[in-house]
């Protein structure tokens, strides 16, 4: 994308890239940084507990969240099989063109139909070969006589919920989705937005450990001392709340390029990351060059997966960046600070156990990460 801030939020809820960076500079002027006004305690054992594991995931199985972006579906007969919240999913683009979300699973045996993503006209079981289309309906069974008294169209694969919105699939497991749900849902992605990488990496850490890491720049003088802090700077985001949802930008020092550009003409694509946290477990992080859309599986209350689509980004003429500019900058990310944060999150799930801590503290400089944990609070 071109710009960093979504357009449809841009003049509602969001500052727009004039009040943004001025906001920026103010902070840079006076060496502060956007703060918030409460102090949150989170119970140590939230982050063990197989209760509140279960009930964390019950959450987001009954809440749309994104499940990949559109341009991991291309073309008619795209599919993309993957877990999600403790549940396999497969999600379809049919003839129509249409998104499509199924619970991954044979209605002979239970066997998932397919896995990984691809194109076809149709999904076959490894397990004894029965069919289904991509609208999930039951097309064939090896020796139908076998089965004298099965109804094909009561045994399709079970249908979740699925809606296209702004080049985001979003899934929900449990129930139909509430349009109020998506009220503040990101118009983002273009349609033909190029994707040049996703994968899964896996941590022994509980999801919100990962998920914080992304919410403050509380950390980057100390923990990003040769990644990240000599390029930005030391404590400084600007921290807008949309919904149950919060924007954090961290501005490169070379925002002072901008200084003596008029405050109408200033363009903050590539002076700055944001990252848009999506509740309950997605975010969008905009560098230079790519943007990424993460979402955080829990695999266990010790345990977790980044799910990672990676897009090439918009120059100013509209045109996608080189793919391996791009590369080049996700390596940036992936290989130096994103690594850092990962070894963070894990450092402190090894420590949880040892009853140094019974709470962990979040205070006014984790303003994302304090309104992270009160929706979610809310919310269970």
């Amino acid at each position: 994308m071109s710009s960093d801030t979504p357009a449809h939020i841009n003049e509602t809820l969001l500052l727009d890239e004039t009040a943004l960076a001025e906001r920026i500079f103010q902070h840079v002027d006076a060496g502060t940084t956007d703060l918030g006004d409460t102090v949150w305690r989170e119970p140590v054992s939230h982050y063990l507990s197989h209760e509140r594991f279960e009930a964390e995931c019950a959450l987001i199985r009954r809440y749309p969240t994104p499940f990949c972006p559109s341009a991991a579906l291309p073309e008619q007969g795209s599919y993309l099989a993957r877990m999600a919240a403790g549940n396999p999913i497969v999600v379809t683009r049919d003839s129509d063109g249409a998104v499509r979300a199924f619970m991954n699973a044979c209605r002979h045996r239970g066997m998932q139909v397919a896995e990984g993503s691809g194109c076809a006209k149709a999904l076959s079981c490894p397990y004894h070969g029965w069919t289904y289309g991509l609208d999930g309906s039951l097309r064939g069974i090896p020796g139908q006589s076998g089965f004298p008294e099965l109804d094909r169209s009561e045994h399709g694969l079970k249908a979740v919920a699925a809606i296209e919105r702004g080049g985001i699939i979003y899934v929900q497991q449990e129930g139909d989705i509430d349009p109020r749900r998506l009220t503040h849902a990101l118009d983002y992605f273009a349609p033909n937005q190029p994707l040049f990488d996703q994968k899964v990496l896996t941590d022994s850490a509980n999801w919100k450990l990962l998920y914080e890491t992304l919410m403050e720049g509380y950390h980057i003088k100390s923990l990003h001392r040769e990644s990240f802090y000599p390029f930005g700077y030391d404590n400084l985001n600007v921290v807008e709340t949309f919904g149950p949802h919060s924007r954090v930008v961290y501005p490169f020092q070379r925002i002072e390029q901008l200084r003596e550009v008029p405050p109408s003409d200033r363009s903050l694509t590539g002076l700055v990351t944001s990252v848009y946290m999506l509740f309950p477990n997605a975010s969008i992080s905009v560098l230079s060059k790519h943007t990424n859309l993460v979402i955080l599986e829990p695999v266990s209350p010790t345990e977790s997966q980044w799910v990672i689509y990676s897009l090439i980004n918009t120059s100013s003429d509209g045109k996608p960046f080189d793919p391996e500019d791009a590369k080049r900058d996700a390596a940036f990310v992936n290989d130096s600070g994103q690594e850092e944060d990962r070894a963070a999150a894990a450092a402190i799930q090894r420590t949880l156990a040892s009853g140094a801590n019974s709470h962990l503290t979040f205070g006014h400089f984790e303003k994302a990460i304090v309104h992270f944990h009160q929706r979610l609070a809310e919310c269970l």
